[in-house]
């Protein structure tokens, strides 16, 4: 059952994430050996060493984790590390591009609410960017002041990504 006793909501999630997580893991236990391996290589190694690169190691998990992408009918979460944020899909009020070294989507909805987004999760995963563009093309509508074209660069990003896989998958690439 729904919220309100209604009938129950659609979820998706990023299916990638679990793989994501496990590389970070591997990559920081990868870390932690090598370090390990040139200290005791160079006979330098102690506890205070060791505690020190497991430190560090930590670190580079804690960088390599990625957030945790979810969506239904008029919302998206966004879960990391510090907590999570939500966002009415429904209700939003702005999308921008924040450029950098790696793209990301900014959603702003009435209430305050603000989450970042890699397109790359909403490309990979067909379902989940179908129920925020559901929320979107609501909002378009009511309350988006900012961000109609950025909504429709998404989508075709989106798109042409969802199109690019099925051509992979059926050998027509």
């Amino acid at each position: 059952m729904g919220p309100e006793g209604g009938p129950p909501r659609e979820t998706a999630f990023d299916a990638e994430w679990a793989d994501a997580v496990r590389h970070a893991v591997r990559c920081a236990v990868a870390f932690l050996v090598m370090l390990l391996a040139v200290d005791a290589g160079a006979g330098a190694s102690s506890w205070v060493r060791a505690a020190v690169w497991a430190g560090l190691a930590l670190v580079l998990l804690v960088i390599l984790v990625p957030v945790r992408v979810a969506a239904g009918n008029g919302w998206v979460s966004v879960r990391g590390l510090l907590g999570e944020r939500v966002v009415r899909t429904d209700r939003l009020v702005a999308v921008r591009w924040a450029e950098g070294v790696s793209g990301r989507v900014v959603l702003r909805d009435a209430h305050g609410g603000r989450v970042e987004l890699d397109p790359r999760v909403l490309a990979a995963n067909p379902e989940l960017w179908r129920l925020v563009d559901e929320g979107v093309r609501v909002s378009r509508a009511a309350t988006l002041r900012c961000g109609t074209a950025e909504t429709r660069r998404l989508g075709e990003r989106v798109d042409g990504e969802t199109a690019r896989a099925v051509f992979r998958v059926s050998g027509l690439e």
